[in-house]
C-alpha cells in the first residue's frame, strides 16, 4: 500500500487483514519509499496513490515498471481528472479506483488486477472513452471490417464500461468460464494483451461505440 496519509493507510490494512485471500506484506508514505518497498518484498499488487511527496505516483509506477515489467497496479486516489487517468495508465496501472468507492469495488479490484485483468470504476471508464471518442473522432479514422461475434462485441462494450468478468456473465447471463474464454478470443482478434488496450482499440476503429 503506498499513500502518504497514515490513516488511510491504516483504513486499508484493516479492511484488508480482514480478508483470507489478501496479506498486505507492506506500507509507503511515498513514491521513494514505495520503489525501495516493492523491489524488497515483490508484492502481488501495489495499491498506489498518485499526488505524494518525494516522488509521485505516476514516477514511482515508471521507475517500478523499469525494473520489473510484470508489477501488477491499482491506483486508489481521489483524483478523476484527464491528466490523471491517462498519465496513470500509461505508466502501468491496471486498475483505477476512486477513493469513494465501495469496499466491496476494492476488493474485486484488487483480485482483477491479481489476475492480470484490468478494472476501472465505471465513473473513470466515462472518462476514458469519452475522451477516446474524441481522440477518433478528431482522427476521423473509418471503422474497418467487424472482427468480433456478436456476443464478443456484447462482452467487450460491458468490458469498456468497466464491469469485471463476474459481472459480465451476470449480465449476459452466461458462465464466468465462457466469459473469460470470449475475453481470450477479442485479445487474439484485435492483437492486444490486455482490456485497456482491448477497448482503446476498438474505439479507435470505431469496433464499439459510447
Amino acid at each position: 500500500m503506498v499513500d502518504d496519509h497514515a490513516v488511510v493507510r491504516d483504513g486499508l490494512r484493516v479492511m484488508l487483514d480482514r480478508r483470507e485471500e489478501f496479506v498486505v506484506v507492506g506500507e509507503a508514505e511515498n513514491g521513494l519509499e514505495a520503489v525501495a518497498k516493492v523491489r524488497e518484498l515483490e508484492p502481488d499488487v501495489i495499491l498506489m496513490d498518485l499526488r505524494m511527496p518525494e516522488l509521485n505516483g505516476v514516477e514511482a509506477m515508471r521507475q517500478i515498471r523499469a525494473e520489473n515489467s510484470e508489477a501488477k497496479f491499482l491506483v486508489l486516489t481521489t483524483y478523476d481528472t484527464d491528466e490523471y487517468i491517462f498519465d496513470a495508465i500509461e505508466a502501468g496501472a491496471k486498475g483505477y479506483l476512486l477513493k469513494d468507492a465501495s469496499r466491496e469495488d476494492l476488493f474485486q479490484a484488487i483480485s482483477a488486477v491479481h489476475r492480470g485483468e484490468s478494472l476501472v470504476q465505471p465513473r473513470v471508464a466515462s472518462r476514458v472513452l469519452d475522451r477516446l471518442a474524441q481522440l477518433t473522432r478528431q482522427a476521423g479514422q473509418a471503422a474497418e471490417p467487424q472482427l468480433l461475434s456478436d456476443r464478443e462485441l456484447e462482452v467487450l462494450q460491458l468490458m469498456a464500461s468497466g464491469a469485471a468478468n463476474k459481472q459480465i456473465a451476470s449480465d449476459l447471463t452466461i458462465s464466468e468460464s465462457t466469459v473469460k474464454t470470449h475475453v481470450t478470443n477479442i485479445f487474439q482478434k484485435l492483437d492486444v494483451n490486455h482490456r485497456t488496450e482491448a477497448v482503446t482499440k476498438a474505439m479507435s476503429k470505431g469496433i464499439i461505440k459510447l
